[in-house]
């Protein structure tokens, strides 16, 4: 069978890929994802889908686009699929071309441009959720229409038997002892009159005319599924169909000394031929074996979202959907995607030192407590553990660099508050330094036919490594290359500073090295904003060669903020060039 498709229609290809991915993100592999630029190149998908035999379950259309607009474009895709629900993004939309969409396209909801993705994700889980759900309805409506013709169809046959009741009795006892399933028929007044064989072997007891409909469920031990109540007598299928309904249910179960009985269970009223009800049937069969095999059925898909969850663990979902595969089970060795991600790491400063001074089980409980309050900084900003290299951790982020910031910082920050924690069991302050680069590399897979692992090769992978040591040197917590300042999409919301330019091993062009000092403590934040235009005119001077100006826009600096490393830094290398009179390299 193939996949429920979601559509989503723009005419901007970093919108479409936006939406990709976060859907993606948020529903696994359990949908086909398409995208159309503009409303005729999505009229054409759909018609290549349904002619196809593909359900479209959601459209996520835009409303400006050049050649149709949103609510035009949803009306037709309702015309051509009326059962697809359609969210419209409208963040140019009046309220009439939303009141059009709602009239004329069956318009699920309307989200605003720009969208919160827990906002996007929640109403597209919300949406496909309704329209499974109507879809279950609309089978299970099909189901009881065909039951309820079925069960006409006995009705009117019933009809007549039960209008020549007196001189053909034994026929219609025959009919109801032949059905396989048990028989109960009510007089209009509610009292029992007929149960057949099956009926009475299921129920354990057999007629009982005198009985009430109220005294039913205790006479014949009809109790609530799962919970311990009589079932409510007004709600027998056998009592509604005397009101006149045909019903169907199976939450009923005959609870004996020595076994408990799931039934599904059907009520339809028998007429007369000036229509009114004169008798009532109860159809009912056990249930146990399809019980059985729901329950069997749950269990095995419980146990398979472990067994994935488990999965995951060892390889990320993220890097199984890079590779375009559902499952672990689908990769094999030597398979690999290019990819422009961006790569973080981190690395525990003086750990070495920390770790002498621990036994072994030590060190393992320190790592595993440190990298579990990591973890869900990466992850909570759209990025995936690569590798765990003792106690550093390498990240990927494929979305936009601006989550791998984010991710850095939300470490520190974790720091933070982890130390303070430490700090109160008398245990030395932690240090962390975290490297991010942003380019082009290969993800996949390396090893053999017995034991393989996934990783990541190229030359961007390095320079983050290599930017993660230079904090050691500058004292600082967080660095970045300019190729990932370049790709930020909102690089005002950071504060970083340039602090040097470095030479790549194997490369001849030198790289620019930004320091992000968004976790810093408040007071050194603050003071790095207010000297960062100093100190980087101070950084222009020295690379030029004018040393004197670079030691007094230095000492100006940290006359500011003499916490400040780098320039404190800067200012010996300076001093030092200057009184060897070396010029800068």
């Amino acid at each position: 069978m193939s996949k429920p498709v979601i559509i989503c229609i723009d005419d901007e290809i970093t919108i479409l890929d936006s939406l990709k991915i976060q859907l993606k993100k948020a529903l696994g592999s359990d949908y086909l994802i398409e995208t159309a630029l503009g409303g005729e190149d999505a009229l054409e998908l759909i018609d290549e889908l349904l002619e196809d035999g593909y359900e479209i379950a959601l459209a996520i259309s835009d409303y400006i686009m050049p050649d149709i607009k949103g609510d035009e474009l949803l009306k037709q895709i309702h015309e051509l699929s009326p059962k697809t629900l359609k969210i419209m993004l409208t963040g140019q939309a009046d309220l009439e071309a939303v009141a059009n969409a709602i009239n004329y396209a069956k318009l699920y909801r309307y989200i605003a441009k720009p969208w919160q993705s827990e906002d996007l994700s929640l109403t597209v889980s919300e949406a496909l959720y309704s329209y499974f759900q109507d879809k279950k309805l609309a089978a299970q409506n099909l189901e009881l229409h065909h039951m309820n013709q079925a069960l006409e169809q006995a009705n009117r046959e019933q009809a007549k038997l039960i209008a020549q009741l007196q001189e053909n009795e034994n026929r219609l006892q025959q009919f109801l002892e032949g059905v396989p399933v048990g028989m109960v028929v009510f007089e209009a007044t509610g009292k029992l009159y007929y149960l057949n064989s099956r009926a009475e072997q299921l129920l354990n007891k057999g007629l009982v005319s005198d009985a009430t409909p109220e005294q039913f469920p205790e006479i014949y031990r009809f109790y609530q599924v799962g919970k311990d109540r009589l079932y409510p007598w007004q709600d027998i299928p056998g009592i509604r169909a005397l009101g006149g309904e045909s019903t169907r249910v199976d939450n009923i179960e005959i609870r004996q000394a020595d076994r408990c009985i799931p039934l599904e269970v059907w009520g339809t009223p028998i007429y007369n031929a000036e229509g009114e009800i004169i008798y009532a049937i109860a159809a009912f069969q056990d249930i146990t074996e399809r019980k059985q095999a729901e329950a069997e059925r749950a269990q095995f898909t419980q146990e398979l979202l472990q067994l994935n969850q488990a999965n995951e663990r060892f390889v990320p979902n993220q890097f199984l959907q890079l590779l375009d595969k559902q499952s672990i089970v689908e990769v094999k060795v030597g398979e690999s995607v290019e990819q422009e991600m961006s790569i973080l790491f981190s690395d525990i400063r003086a750990f070495t030192t920390l770790s002498e001074q621990m036994s072994l089980e030590d060190n393992f409980q320190f790592i595993n407590g440190f990298l579990s309050r990591m973890e869900p900084a990466i992850l909570e900003n759209s990025g995936f553990i690569d590798k765990y290299i003792g106690d550093a951790i390498m990240a990927l982020f494929g979305n936009s660099p601006d989550d791998a910031l984010k991710a850095g910082i939300a470490m520190l920050q974790r720091l933070e508050i982890y130390n303070r924690e430490r700090e109160r069991l008398e245990r030395p302050t932690l240090k962390i330094g975290v490297g991010i680069n942003t380019g082009t590399l290969m993800l996949g897979t390396v090893g053999g036919q017995s034991r393989m692992d996934s990783t990541v090769i190229s030359d961007a992978v390095n320079l983050s490594s290599r930017l993660e040591g230079l904090t050691k040197i500058y004292g600082a917590s967080l660095l970045i290359s300019h190729c990932t300042l370049a790709k930020l999409n909102k690089p005002m919301d950071f504060s970083l500073r340039l602090i040097d330019r470095v030479q790549v091993k194997g490369k001849s062009q030198k790289v620019s090295v930004f320091e992000v000092f968004d976790a810093d403590p408040p007071p050194l934040r603050a003071y790095k904003l207010e000297t960062k235009s100093i100190f980087e005119s101070a950084l222009l001077q020295y690379y030029c060669g004018a040393l004197d100006n670079a030691i007094a826009l230095l000492q100006d600096c940290l006359q500011i903020n003499p916490e400040d490393t780098v320039a404190t830094i800067y200012l010996k290398r300076c001093q030092q060039l200057r009184a060897e009179g070396v010029t800068v390299p």
